[in-house]
């Protein structure tokens, strides 16, 4: 497969004479993880889409029925911050602002965006989807931000949305990289409609025949309108919400001072159903110092705007990579698979605050930063 192949792009007539442009992560065997060059054919595609008056709306979608995106392609980038242990990596900056640019399009595009969800949806395929107008999950959908197990952090506007969720969620998510269904999705704001992934053919087919025109909130509306009528039809078959038995516990971790008190109040959770257990197991697992910073996001991102969301997101990426935390989560989990991290600090205790703080602190001044244009020029 050539590089050009990775992303795969529609224009359908309609009826109304109107396209509807078609993106498709085309990586069925990494379950469509988001590489460099997926999001260098995206980005500048999505623009042109935008800007085109035949478009009327976008849809997004992965190859085959496992997944949308599994996240982000990270072995190029861990090959990087290898190489040269310790340094600001170009790539790595490279990377996390072209995806950040794209995600930041998608959450500003004025046109309806249709984001299929299907099967896997977790880190960099949530930066997709998060930002898009008609957000579509499945039976089968599994959404997580698991990034504490790689000594990230849950970026692609985790900062924005996990402090948009109902009272806990965001920090209970973000701690534990929890993996939530369709139910879980709609209930948290991650999701607008569900559908079974088999109807997907025939949504499709109703939206080839609408009369789209050239307003663009009444393009919202008949997309918004189709897939009501089709989500009643089928609503009987989204699943039970994994989230709702356990929201009262969650909902108290929004009343906490500390985040050892947020760390104890999860493992101290009531219940023996395996999705709690094993969101206590990922906390156990992952990196002490990626709480800090989910920590830490979940107080400042309520008062950030969105395009300062990406631009805190950018520095904190870029640190993170030259730390070499993520090195080590990326080798124990992907390129060893020995799942035994040597991480920095045992303890979320042992971390000091002052490399937190350097973590946090920008290697760009305001004019250099590489997303310093975002969100001064809206379209």
């Amino acid at each position: 497969m050539s590089e050009q192949d990775v992303v795969l792009f529609q224009e359908l007539e309609t009826a109304s004479g109107k396209k509807i442009a078609v993106a498709t992560l085309n990586s069925e065997k990494s379950l469509n993880a988001l590489s460099l060059s997926m999001v260098e054919l995206l980005l500048p595609k999505m623009q042109q889409w935008k800007a085109d008056p035949a478009i009327a709306m976008v849809w997004l979608q992965g190859a085959g029925d496992k997944a949308f995106c599994a996240g982000g392609d990270i072995r190029d980038l861990y090959q990087a911050m290898k190489a040269e242990p310790g340094q600001f990596q170009p790539y790595v900056s490279e990377f996390f602002t072209k995806e950040y640019s794209l995600d930041y399009l998608i959450h500003t595009f004025d046109k309806p965006v249709l984001v299929w969800g299907n099967g896997i949806v977790m880190g960099g395929g949530l930066g997709l989807m998060a930002g898009a107008s008609h957000r579509i999950v499945t039976v089968t959908s599994r959404i997580a931000m698991p990034e504490m197990a790689i000594g990230l952090y849950p970026d692609v506007g985790g900062s924005w949305f996990l402090n948009r969720m109902p009272q806990g969620c965001g920090l209970f998510l973000g701690l534990t990289g929890a993996s939530i269904n369709s139910a879980d999705a709609k209930f948290i704001d991650l999701a607008d409609h569900f559908l079974p992934h088999e109807k997907k053919a025939e949504l499709l087919d109703k939206l080839l025949a609408v009369k789209w025109g050239n307003t663009v909130a009444l393009n919202h509306q008949k997309l918004t309108d189709i897939l009501l009528d089709l989500e009643e039809r089928n609503r009987h078959l989204m699943p039970a919400s994994l989230i709702r038995p356990h929201q009262d516990e969650i909902a108290a971790l929004g009343r906490v001072s500390t985040l050892q008190q947020a760390v104890e109040q999860i493992q101290a959770m009531p219940g023996e159903d395996s999705w709690l257990s094993k969101a206590k197991a990922s906390l156990q697992y992952g990196s002490p110092i990626t709480a800090h910073i989910v920590f830490r996001l979940l107080q400042l991102g309520q008062s950030k705007i969105l395009a300062d969301s990406f631009r805190l997101e950018l520095g904190l990426s870029v640190q993170c990579g030259k730390l070499g935390e993520f090195t080590e989560g990326v080798r124990a989990l992907l390129i060893d698979k020995d799942q035994q991290p040597k991480w920095r600090y045992q303890t979320v205790s042992d971390v000091p605050a002052d490399l937190i703080n350097e973590l946090f602190s920008s290697p760009w001044c305001a004019d250099t930063h590489p997303l310093s244009e975002l969100g001064k020029v809206e379209n």
